[in-house]
Protein backbone atom coordinates (compact mmCIF):
# COMPACT_ATOMS: atom_id res chain seq x y z
CA UNK A 1 0.00 0.00 0.00
CA UNK A 2 1.08 3.72 -1.00
CA UNK A 3 0.37 6.97 1.28
CA UNK A 4 0.03 9.89 -1.05
CA UNK A 5 2.21 12.82 0.40
CA UNK A 6 1.66 16.03 -1.61
CA UNK A 7 0.62 17.25 -4.85
CA UNK A 8 1.98 17.60 -8.30
CA UNK A 9 1.54 21.21 -9.99
CA UNK A 10 -1.37 19.77 -12.02
CA UNK A 11 -3.38 18.18 -9.17
CA UNK A 12 -2.34 14.47 -8.84
CA UNK A 13 -1.77 13.32 -5.64
CA UNK A 14 2.45 12.03 -5.64
CA UNK A 15 2.78 8.83 -3.25
CA UNK A 16 5.82 8.13 -0.91
CA UNK A 17 7.06 5.81 -3.69
CA UNK A 18 7.19 8.73 -5.98
CA UNK A 19 4.35 7.33 -8.24
CA UNK A 20 1.74 9.86 -9.13
CA UNK A 21 -2.51 9.46 -9.16
CA UNK A 22 -4.97 11.03 -10.46
CA UNK A 23 -8.02 12.51 -7.76
CA UNK A 24 -5.84 11.58 -4.28
CA UNK A 25 -5.26 14.08 -1.60
CA UNK A 26 -2.37 13.89 0.58
CA UNK A 27 -3.29 11.59 3.82
CA UNK A 28 -5.56 9.28 1.09
CA UNK A 29 -3.88 5.35 0.71
CA UNK A 30 -3.67 3.12 -2.30
CA UNK A 31 -3.74 0.01 -2.33
CA UNK A 32 -2.35 -2.48 -4.52
CA UNK A 33 -5.33 -2.97 -6.69
CA UNK A 34 -5.34 0.56 -7.26
CA UNK A 35 -8.51 1.40 -5.05
CA UNK A 36 -7.88 4.86 -3.37
CA UNK A 37 -8.52 5.07 0.66
CA UNK A 38 -9.68 8.35 1.35
CA UNK A 39 -8.05 10.45 4.46
CA UNK A 40 -8.53 13.69 6.28
CA UNK A 41 -7.96 15.39 3.88
CA UNK A 42 -10.36 13.68 0.77
CA UNK A 43 -13.48 15.47 0.02
CA UNK A 44 -16.45 14.96 -1.68
CA UNK A 45 -16.25 16.91 -5.10
CA UNK A 46 -19.70 19.81 -4.97
CA UNK A 47 -19.94 20.49 -8.38
CA UNK A 48 -21.65 17.42 -10.87
CA UNK A 49 -19.59 18.65 -13.32
CA UNK A 50 -16.10 17.66 -12.08
CA UNK A 51 -13.81 15.47 -13.61
CA UNK A 52 -14.82 16.38 -16.65
CA UNK A 53 -15.10 20.35 -16.47
CA UNK A 54 -11.35 21.78 -16.62
CA UNK A 55 -12.08 24.55 -14.75
CA UNK A 56 -11.22 23.08 -11.49
CA UNK A 57 -8.82 20.08 -10.95
CA UNK A 58 -8.49 20.02 -6.91
CA UNK A 59 -12.53 20.04 -5.89
CA UNK A 60 -11.27 16.37 -4.22
CA UNK A 61 -9.05 17.96 -1.40
CA UNK A 62 -9.89 19.91 1.67
CA UNK A 63 -9.51 23.71 2.41
CA UNK A 64 -6.45 22.86 4.61
CA UNK A 65 -4.84 20.74 1.80
CA UNK A 66 -5.81 23.31 -0.17
CA UNK A 67 -3.84 26.15 1.26
CA UNK A 68 -0.86 23.24 1.86
CA UNK A 69 -0.61 23.30 -2.58
CA UNK A 70 -0.88 27.08 -2.85
CA UNK A 71 2.56 27.04 -0.48
CA UNK A 72 4.26 23.60 -1.85
CA UNK A 73 3.75 25.65 -5.56
CA UNK A 74 5.55 28.83 -4.50
CA UNK A 75 8.11 26.48 -2.54
CA UNK A 76 8.79 24.54 -5.52
CA UNK A 77 9.54 27.16 -8.00
CA UNK A 78 11.60 29.10 -5.47
CA UNK A 79 13.52 26.16 -5.07
CA UNK A 80 14.18 25.30 -8.79
CA UNK A 81 16.33 29.20 -8.32
CA UNK A 82 18.26 27.96 -5.44
CA UNK A 83 16.08 29.93 -3.54
CA UNK A 84 15.14 28.65 -0.10
CA UNK A 85 12.04 30.26 1.42
CA UNK A 86 10.04 29.33 4.44
CA UNK A 87 8.25 32.45 6.40
CA UNK A 88 5.05 32.01 4.52
CA UNK A 89 1.65 34.10 5.50
CA UNK A 90 -1.68 32.51 5.89
CA UNK A 91 -2.95 31.50 2.71
CA UNK A 92 -6.12 33.01 1.70
CA UNK A 93 -8.95 31.01 -0.39
CA UNK A 94 -11.62 32.24 -1.83
CA UNK A 95 -14.75 30.87 -0.88
CA UNK A 96 -17.53 29.33 -2.97
CA UNK A 97 -19.48 31.70 -5.24
CA UNK A 98 -17.22 34.37 -5.40
CA UNK A 99 -15.92 34.02 -9.20
CA UNK A 100 -16.82 37.32 -10.36
CA UNK A 101 -15.63 37.25 -14.01
CA UNK A 102 -15.85 34.52 -16.20
CA UNK A 103 -15.46 33.39 -19.84
CA UNK A 104 -17.43 30.54 -21.29
CA UNK A 105 -17.65 28.84 -24.39
CA UNK A 106 -20.76 28.36 -26.39
CA UNK A 107 -21.45 25.91 -29.16
CA UNK A 108 -24.50 25.13 -31.23
CA UNK A 109 -25.29 21.41 -32.25
CA UNK A 110 -28.41 21.36 -33.92
CA UNK A 111 -31.13 22.96 -31.44
CA UNK A 112 -28.76 21.93 -28.51
CA UNK A 113 -26.88 25.15 -27.25
CA UNK A 114 -23.75 23.63 -25.22
CA UNK A 115 -22.46 26.74 -22.99
CA UNK A 116 -19.23 26.25 -20.43
CA UNK A 117 -15.62 25.81 -19.49
CA UNK A 118 -13.74 22.97 -22.00
CA UNK A 119 -13.10 19.84 -20.52
CA UNK A 120 -9.41 19.76 -18.97
CA UNK A 121 -7.06 19.19 -22.01
CA UNK A 122 -9.60 19.33 -24.73
CA UNK A 123 -11.54 21.59 -26.67
CA UNK A 124 -14.68 19.93 -25.62
CA UNK A 125 -17.57 21.81 -23.91
CA UNK A 126 -18.72 20.51 -20.58
CA UNK A 127 -22.30 22.18 -20.70
CA UNK A 128 -22.38 23.96 -17.63
CA UNK A 129 -25.53 23.62 -15.52
CA UNK A 130 -24.10 24.77 -12.00
CA UNK A 131 -21.42 26.37 -10.85
CA UNK A 132 -20.26 25.91 -7.58
CA UNK A 133 -17.45 28.71 -7.96
CA UNK A 134 -19.64 31.44 -9.82
CA UNK A 135 -20.74 34.51 -8.37
CA UNK A 136 -24.74 33.73 -8.16
CA UNK A 137 -25.24 36.97 -10.53
CA UNK A 138 -23.54 34.61 -13.18
CA UNK A 139 -24.50 31.43 -12.50
CA UNK A 140 -28.01 32.76 -12.63
CA UNK A 141 -27.23 34.12 -16.56
CA UNK A 142 -26.39 31.00 -17.54
CA UNK A 143 -29.70 29.13 -18.43
CA UNK A 144 -30.91 32.38 -19.77
CA UNK A 145 -27.82 32.83 -22.35
CA UNK A 146 -27.91 29.45 -23.34
CA UNK A 147 -31.67 30.18 -24.41
CA UNK A 148 -30.57 33.29 -26.61
CA UNK A 149 -27.55 32.28 -28.47
CA UNK A 150 -29.82 29.57 -30.03
CA UNK A 151 -31.64 31.93 -31.55
CA UNK A 152 -27.77 33.73 -32.41
CA UNK A 153 -25.17 31.22 -33.46
CA UNK A 154 -25.24 28.75 -36.46
CA UNK A 155 -24.93 25.44 -36.64
CA UNK A 156 -21.55 24.24 -35.45
CA UNK A 157 -20.52 28.00 -34.62
CA UNK A 158 -18.70 28.66 -31.31
CA UNK A 159 -18.79 32.18 -29.57
CA UNK A 160 -16.90 33.35 -26.35
CA UNK A 161 -18.74 34.81 -23.14
CA UNK A 162 -17.09 37.13 -20.95
CA UNK A 163 -19.24 38.06 -18.21
CA UNK A 164 -17.85 40.06 -15.34
CA UNK A 165 -20.11 41.79 -12.11
CA UNK A 166 -19.71 45.30 -12.18
CA UNK A 167 -21.45 47.73 -9.58
CA UNK A 168 -24.48 48.42 -11.92
CA UNK A 169 -24.41 44.23 -12.92
CA UNK A 170 -23.55 42.01 -14.80
CA UNK A 171 -21.11 43.35 -17.97
CA UNK A 172 -21.69 40.71 -20.57
CA UNK A 173 -19.64 40.58 -23.61
CA UNK A 174 -20.51 37.99 -26.23
CA UNK A 175 -17.58 37.59 -29.12
CA UNK A 176 -18.30 35.68 -32.23
CA UNK A 177 -21.50 36.26 -32.62
CA UNK A 178 -23.66 38.15 -36.09
CA UNK A 179 -26.32 40.13 -34.35
CA UNK A 180 -28.26 40.85 -37.79
CA UNK A 181 -32.02 42.17 -38.53
CA UNK A 182 -34.37 43.96 -36.35
CA UNK A 183 -35.24 40.83 -34.26
CA UNK A 184 -31.96 40.00 -33.18
CA UNK A 185 -30.96 43.86 -32.39
CA UNK A 186 -35.00 43.43 -29.98
CA UNK A 187 -34.01 40.39 -28.69
CA UNK A 188 -30.32 41.46 -27.53
CA UNK A 189 -32.23 44.45 -25.93
CA UNK A 190 -35.57 42.44 -24.35
CA UNK A 191 -32.23 40.07 -23.20
CA UNK A 192 -30.49 42.67 -21.69
CA UNK A 193 -33.46 44.81 -19.77
CA UNK A 194 -35.31 42.14 -18.47
CA UNK A 195 -31.73 40.59 -16.62
CA UNK A 196 -31.14 44.37 -15.84
CA UNK A 197 -27.71 43.82 -17.51
CA UNK A 198 -25.16 46.49 -16.60
CA UNK A 199 -24.16 46.93 -20.35
CA UNK A 200 -24.32 43.93 -23.11
CA UNK A 201 -21.64 44.01 -25.91
CA UNK A 202 -20.82 42.29 -29.19
CA UNK A 203 -17.77 41.68 -30.64
CA UNK A 204 -18.23 41.13 -34.46
CA UNK A 205 -14.50 40.92 -34.72
CA UNK A 206 -14.16 44.33 -34.71
CA UNK A 207 -13.47 45.06 -30.97
CA UNK A 208 -16.47 45.19 -28.36
CA UNK A 209 -19.38 47.11 -29.29
CA UNK A 210 -21.76 48.30 -26.18
CA UNK A 211 -25.84 47.66 -27.44
CA UNK A 212 -26.93 48.62 -23.84
CA UNK A 213 -25.71 50.55 -21.13
CA UNK A 214 -28.42 52.27 -19.42
CA UNK A 215 -25.45 54.13 -17.46
CA UNK A 216 -21.91 54.25 -17.17
CA UNK A 217 -20.14 50.91 -15.88
CA UNK A 218 -18.11 51.00 -13.33
CA UNK A 219 -16.38 49.00 -10.53
CA UNK A 220 -15.62 50.50 -7.18
CA UNK A 221 -11.38 49.84 -6.90
CA UNK A 222 -10.40 51.45 -3.09
CA UNK A 223 -14.00 53.31 -2.42
CA UNK A 224 -13.19 54.63 -5.87
CA UNK A 225 -15.78 53.90 -8.81
CA UNK A 226 -13.43 53.44 -12.13
CA UNK A 227 -15.03 52.66 -15.41
CA UNK A 228 -14.68 50.01 -16.96
CA UNK A 229 -13.63 49.05 -20.08
CA UNK A 230 -14.74 46.24 -22.15
CA UNK A 231 -12.89 42.92 -21.48
CA UNK A 232 -10.68 44.83 -18.63
CA UNK A 233 -8.96 43.10 -16.69
CA UNK A 234 -10.19 42.27 -12.79
CA UNK A 235 -8.96 40.56 -10.20
CA UNK A 236 -10.97 37.51 -9.85
CA UNK A 237 -13.15 37.65 -6.54
CA UNK A 238 -13.56 40.58 -4.64
CA UNK A 239 -11.71 38.59 -1.02
CA UNK A 240 -9.20 37.72 -3.14
CA UNK A 241 -8.44 41.33 -4.65
CA UNK A 242 -8.57 42.05 -0.56
CA UNK A 243 -5.71 40.02 0.28
CA UNK A 244 -3.59 40.84 -2.20
CA UNK A 245 -4.26 44.87 -1.56
CA UNK A 246 -3.89 44.27 2.52
CA UNK A 247 -0.71 42.56 1.68
CA UNK A 248 0.63 45.22 -0.79
CA UNK A 249 -0.67 47.77 1.96
CA UNK A 250 1.19 46.40 4.23
CA UNK A 251 4.47 45.93 2.20
CA UNK A 252 4.65 49.50 1.58
CA UNK A 253 3.06 50.53 4.84
CA UNK A 254 4.96 54.62 5.82
CA UNK A 255 6.23 55.02 2.74
CA UNK A 256 5.96 58.48 0.86
CA UNK A 257 6.33 57.78 -2.34
CA UNK A 258 5.22 54.59 -4.51
CA UNK A 259 5.15 53.92 -8.05
CA UNK A 260 2.36 51.22 -8.74
CA UNK A 261 4.01 49.76 -11.80
CA UNK A 262 1.28 47.40 -14.49
CA UNK A 263 -0.81 49.34 -12.75
CA UNK A 264 -4.30 47.94 -14.81
CA UNK A 265 -7.08 50.26 -13.61
CA UNK A 266 -5.96 51.06 -10.50
CA UNK A 267 -6.08 47.69 -7.99
CA UNK A 268 -3.50 49.41 -5.89
CA UNK A 269 -2.88 52.94 -7.06
CA UNK A 270 -6.41 53.63 -5.81
CA UNK A 271 -6.45 51.75 -2.16
CA UNK A 272 -3.01 52.42 -0.59
CA UNK A 273 -2.15 55.97 0.24
CA UNK A 274 0.84 57.10 -1.03
CA UNK A 275 1.15 56.27 -4.73
CA UNK A 276 2.50 59.24 -6.74
CA UNK A 277 3.23 57.52 -9.82
CA UNK A 278 1.16 54.42 -12.17
CA UNK A 279 2.13 53.10 -15.56
CA UNK A 280 0.42 50.93 -17.44
CA UNK A 281 0.45 49.40 -21.01
CA UNK A 282 -3.14 49.43 -21.96
CA UNK A 283 -4.87 52.80 -22.91
CA UNK A 284 -8.32 52.06 -22.32
CA UNK A 285 -7.50 51.22 -18.83
CA UNK A 286 -4.67 53.85 -17.96
CA UNK A 287 -7.64 56.77 -19.23
CA UNK A 288 -9.91 55.03 -16.76
CA UNK A 289 -7.17 55.48 -13.96
CA UNK A 290 -6.23 58.92 -14.33
CA UNK A 291 -10.27 60.11 -14.71
CA UNK A 292 -11.06 58.58 -11.68
CA UNK A 293 -7.77 59.30 -9.69
CA UNK A 294 -8.81 63.39 -10.46
CA UNK A 295 -12.55 62.71 -9.41
CA UNK A 296 -11.61 61.22 -6.11
CA UNK A 297 -8.41 64.30 -5.40
CA UNK A 298 -5.32 61.77 -5.54
CA UNK A 299 -2.46 63.15 -6.60
CA UNK A 300 -1.15 60.21 -8.88
CA UNK A 301 0.99 61.22 -12.18
CA UNK A 302 -0.29 58.53 -14.44
CA UNK A 303 1.76 57.33 -17.59
CA UNK A 304 0.80 55.40 -20.81
CA UNK A 305 4.08 52.96 -20.91
CA UNK A 306 4.77 49.69 -21.95
CA UNK A 307 6.74 48.65 -19.14
CA UNK A 308 8.51 45.39 -21.49
CA UNK A 309 9.93 47.43 -24.15
CA UNK A 310 10.51 50.51 -21.85
CA UNK A 311 11.18 49.93 -18.21
CA UNK A 312 11.65 52.54 -15.47
CA UNK A 313 15.28 52.87 -15.67
CA UNK A 314 17.45 52.85 -11.99
CA UNK A 315 17.42 57.12 -12.43
CA UNK A 316 13.91 57.09 -12.74
CA UNK A 317 13.47 54.52 -10.17
CA UNK A 318 15.03 56.04 -6.86
CA UNK A 319 12.63 58.47 -6.51
CA UNK A 320 10.60 56.34 -5.00
CA UNK A 321 10.45 54.83 -1.72
CA UNK A 322 9.07 51.71 -2.82
CA UNK A 323 7.55 50.41 -6.13
CA UNK A 324 4.60 47.74 -6.59
CA UNK A 325 4.65 45.35 -9.30
CA UNK A 326 1.69 43.45 -10.83
CA UNK A 327 2.63 41.84 -13.70
CA UNK A 328 0.92 39.57 -16.05
CA UNK A 329 1.68 35.95 -15.72
CA UNK A 330 5.26 36.77 -18.17
CA UNK A 331 6.53 38.42 -15.05
CA UNK A 332 8.56 42.09 -15.14
CA UNK A 333 12.03 40.54 -16.17
CA UNK A 334 12.80 43.71 -18.02
CA UNK A 335 11.71 46.21 -15.08
CA UNK A 336 13.36 43.97 -12.22
CA UNK A 337 16.57 43.79 -14.20
CA UNK A 338 16.17 47.90 -13.94
CA UNK A 339 15.22 47.46 -10.28
CA UNK A 340 18.05 46.00 -9.60
CA UNK A 341 20.52 48.13 -10.22
CA UNK A 342 18.03 50.93 -8.33
CA UNK A 343 18.16 52.16 -4.66
CA UNK A 344 14.71 51.74 -4.50
CA UNK A 345 14.38 50.38 -0.12
CA UNK A 346 10.98 48.03 -0.68
CA UNK A 347 9.34 46.26 -3.33
CA UNK A 348 5.93 44.86 -3.34
CA UNK A 349 5.21 41.97 -6.22
CA UNK A 350 1.60 40.72 -6.43
CA UNK A 351 2.20 37.65 -9.24
CA UNK A 352 -0.48 35.28 -10.75
CA UNK A 353 2.72 33.01 -11.72
CA UNK A 354 5.13 31.11 -9.48
CA UNK A 355 7.98 30.41 -12.04
CA UNK A 356 8.40 33.61 -13.41
CA UNK A 357 7.83 35.44 -9.91
CA UNK A 358 10.75 33.05 -8.72
CA UNK A 359 12.74 34.05 -11.94
CA UNK A 360 12.49 37.92 -10.88
CA UNK A 361 12.69 37.02 -7.10
CA UNK A 362 16.40 35.65 -8.26
CA UNK A 363 17.25 38.65 -10.06
CA UNK A 364 16.39 40.47 -7.00
CA UNK A 365 17.99 38.61 -4.38
CA UNK A 366 21.32 38.48 -6.18
CA UNK A 367 21.18 42.49 -6.52
CA UNK A 368 21.12 42.87 -2.45
CA UNK A 369 17.31 42.63 -1.56
CA UNK A 370 16.17 40.48 0.80
CA UNK A 371 12.24 38.65 0.36
CA UNK A 372 10.53 38.96 3.70
CA UNK A 373 7.42 37.29 3.62
CA UNK A 374 4.87 35.65 0.82
CA UNK A 375 1.21 35.19 1.15
CA UNK A 376 -0.45 32.78 -1.07
CA UNK A 377 -3.56 33.29 -2.89
CA UNK A 378 -6.18 31.10 -4.08
CA UNK A 379 -8.73 33.07 -6.14
CA UNK A 380 -9.11 30.26 -8.47
CA UNK A 381 -10.68 28.07 -6.25
CA UNK A 382 -10.51 24.34 -6.73
CA UNK A 383 -7.94 25.16 -9.67
CA UNK A 384 -4.21 24.82 -9.75
CA UNK A 385 -3.74 28.75 -10.81
CA UNK A 386 -1.46 30.22 -7.74
CA UNK A 387 -1.06 33.44 -6.97
CA UNK A 388 0.76 35.75 -4.32
CA UNK A 389 2.04 38.79 -2.68
CA UNK A 390 5.67 38.94 -1.67
CA UNK A 391 7.57 41.76 -0.17
CA UNK A 392 11.39 42.72 -0.86
CA UNK A 393 13.31 45.32 1.19
CA UNK A 394 16.99 45.92 1.43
Amino acid sequence: MKTIIGLAARGDGIADDGSYYASTAPGDSVQDDGTIVPGPHHAAPVCPHFGTCGGCQLQHIDDHAYADFLRDRIRSALSAQGIAFERFEEAHVSPTHSRRRAALTAERKGRQVLLGFNEASSHRITDVRSCAVLDPHLEDLVAPLRRLLATLLPERKRATVRMTCADQGVDLLLAGVDVEGLAATESLTEFAAHHKLARLSIDEGFGPSARWEPQPVTITLGAVPVALPEGAFLQATPQGEAALVNAVRHAVANRIAIADLFAGLGTFALSIDGVTYAAEGGRDPLIALQASARKAGKQIACEHRDLFRRALSPDELDRFDAVILDPPRAGAKEQVEQLAKSRVACIAYASCNPSTFARDAKLLIDAGYRLDSIKPVGQFRWSTHVELAATFNR
